[in-house]
């Protein structure tokens, strides 16, 4: 079973371009979690542009599945991990600059690094997850590290199939997440994923754990209401 976890950062960054708190992110992961969804994803940034470190400190107290939470493990990061205990945290090597997410970690150069971080949030009972690119190399070095499962970051995935270029798209994404199962890690994947591809990469993914989907499902909802695609993504997921 491929679990489900909605990121509810567009959601935040609707509400922070009006003031105010419509929408409320914390009562739409009330809701989405009605809807089915088996966990939520937030990503909160150093400049607080969408998810803001309050709303995790609520969410950590409301969210009744899984709660995962996203960022770069910087010092500040870290705190607000510790203190709101989430299920799973999954690094991501994203500087302050950029807009979204468009790497996963060099596990190779940054392995000591990861590793440190990774043994920190394990003492503290906190699944651990890194965002990586699907490369063997990089697989290889995220066991090395320690983590419990990679994020594999599917992109590169969204725009082959977009192109009608399917199953030069998903091939090595699947040899990544054989290599990962081998290994003994969990396989989760998110960034672009969607309605339109989501059912071929489910169908072709072996192992696969749980998706991240917050951009392309928050979008799709603004047409035909989130408990509608929420629903529809679970269908699309058995």
């Amino acid at each position: 079973m491929t679990r489900l976890s909605v990121n509810i950062n567009k959601i935040a960054t609707l509400r922070n371009a009006r003031g105010g708190n419509v929408p409320n992110p914390i009562e739409a992961a009330k809701n989405i979690e009605s809807f089915g969804a088996e966990g939520i994803t937030v990503h909160p940034r150093p400049d607080e542009r969408h998810i803001r470190y309050a709303d995790v400190d609520q969410l950590s107290k409301v969210v009744k599945t899984e709660f995962n939470i996203e960022g770069n493990p910087m010092d500040n990061f870290k705190d607000l991990v510790f203190r709101n205990q989430p299920t799973q945290v999954t690094l991501v090597p994203d500087s302050t600059e950029v807009l979204t997410s468009n790497a996963g970690w060099d596990t190779l150069k940054h392995q000591s690094y990861l590793k440190e971080v990774i043994a920190e949030f394990k003492s503290k009972g906190i699944r651990t997850s890194i965002f990586v690119d699907p490369d063997i190399q990089m697989i290889e070095g995220a066991k090395a590290t320690g983590t419990d499962r990679i994020e594999l970051y599917t992109e590169e995935f969204a725009v082959g199939y977009a192109k009608g270029k399917q199953q030069q798209a998903i091939k090595p994404y699947q040899e990544c997440a054989n290599l990962a199962h081998e290994l003994g890690l969990g396989i989760n994947a998110g960034h672009d994923l969607s309605l339109d591809n989501i059912r071929f990469f489910k169908q072709n993914m072996p192992y696969l754990d749980e998706v991240s989907i917050g951009h392309a499902l928050i979008s799709e909802a603004l047409y035909q209401g989130l408990e509608t695609v929420v629903k529809k993504y679970l269908e699309l997921l058995k």
